[in-house]
């Protein structure tokens, strides 16, 4: 695979507040790094947190003993789905 396609660097602008921009230059200073350094690095924390906190599903301890309880033993499966495997299985094997 060509590394220099895999390895492309993007640019990403933000208009803000000289305000902002001050502060954030300030806080970057003091932790000796780079204005860029510093936002990239704070935007990447903050996108992690917010994949993490989106990828993980809390369940109450009701909620835990249920999920399990269905997957120890499952509900029969009703009618309807009972009739449409039927007729899968029949388109199926035509």
């Amino acid at each position: 695979m060509d590394t220099s396609v895999k390895n492309k660097k993007e640019r990403i602008e933000a208009r803000i507040p000289g305000e902002m921009k001050d502060l954030i230059s300030a806080a970057a200073k003091m932790e000796g790094r780079s204005l860029s350094d510093f936002v990239i690095s704070s935007a990447l924390s903050a996108a992690r947190d917010v994949v993490r906190a989106n990828a993980i599903l809390e369940l109450s301890t009701r909620d835990q003993m249920l999920f399990a309880q269905s997957l120890i033993t499952p509900p029969a499966p009703q009618a309807a789905l009972v009739k449409a495997a039927g007729r899968f299985i029949e388109r199926k094997n035509r």
